[in-house]
């Protein structure tokens, strides 16, 4: 199986990128949500090592159906890096919109409200703190568009979103992550028994091998036979990139002006 390979030195790489942001900003920390999974543990380690641990804040966000064991893995990952936590329960906000959405309240649309009352308390922390929000996703769950719009999708900075999942397997054990960490099956903790490659349907093996030939262009014959998968799992893969091509994008304007944001308006980086 033709897989995606970590370059050498892109921890270096990410370092360097968070560190100037934040120089470049002016603001004066970063925050992120923790959730005890691999993801969010190796942006963890990158920022802290970035701008140090004491410009770093965690937030810990767990609500009823989250697994007891993930809060504690992620205070422990929190306490090795030495950096600053608090833990917020989500579980009272969530039962508020459950009960304001009513019957319509079923387990995707309350995954959904999870993530996005998550986003909601780490931009109010980052406000108030003048800090920026971290996201934890990789470049394989982006592409397939595997998180919520405003939700977990919700941030300032993408760390990890150009490596593919099992490129931030590698990196995590290249960083001294837990190995109990790392060995994790990968859930978003969105209801009881969860997990990604469950719900998705495939393997992260599987599906970066796909999501590597299509990055390079590859007829979807040889993307297959690449990734030993069926020619049916390259086309439903190709399906979830292309249908969640929305979630990746500035949101459509109307055309109208001379230039339009998000069409023709250029921007510079000199903000973030």
């Amino acid at each position: 199986m033709m897989s995606p390979e970590l370059k050498d030195g892109t921890d270096k790489v990410i370092e360097h990128f968070l560190a100037e942001k934040l120089r470049k900003t002016g603001a004066k920390g970063y925050v992120l949500g923790v959730s005890g999974g691999i993801d969010s543990a190796v942006v963890l380690r990158l920022a802290a090592n970035a701008v140090g641990k004491e410009r770093v804040l965690g937030l810990l966000l767990p609500e009823r159906d989250s697994p007891k064991e993930d809060l504690g893995d992620a205070k422990q990952l929190c306490e090795t890096e030495g950096v600053r936590y608090e833990i917020l329960d989500i579980s009272d906000a969530v039962e508020a919109f459950r009960k304001t959405i009513g019957s319509r309240a079923d387990r995707m649309a309350l995954a959904n409200v999870k993530a996005r009352c998550r986003m909601i308390l780490l931009y109010h922390r980052a406000a108030a703190e003048s800090r920026l929000v971290l996201g934890t996703s990789n470049k394989s769950e982006l592409l397939v568009g595997y998180f919520t719009k405003h939700g977990d999708g919700g941030a300032d900075l993408e760390p990890i979103g150009d490596l593919y999942k099992t490129e931030v397997r590698e990196l995590a054990r290249r960083l001294g992550i837990p190995a109990k960490i790392i060995k994790k099956a990968p859930s978003a903790g969105l209801w009881k028994g969860q997990t990604d490659e469950g719900e998705m349907g495939i393997t992260y093996d599987r599906l970066d091998a796909i999501l590597l030939g299509i990055e390079q262009g590859l007829p979807e014959k040889d993307v297959a036979r690449r990734a030993e998968a069926s020619l049916q799992d390259v086309e439903r893969v190709s399906k979830m990139v292309r249908l969640s091509s929305h979630k990746r994008k500035f949101p459509a304007v109307a055309k109208i002006g001379l230039r339009t944001p998000g069409l023709d308006w250029r921007e510079g980086d000199e903000d973030i």
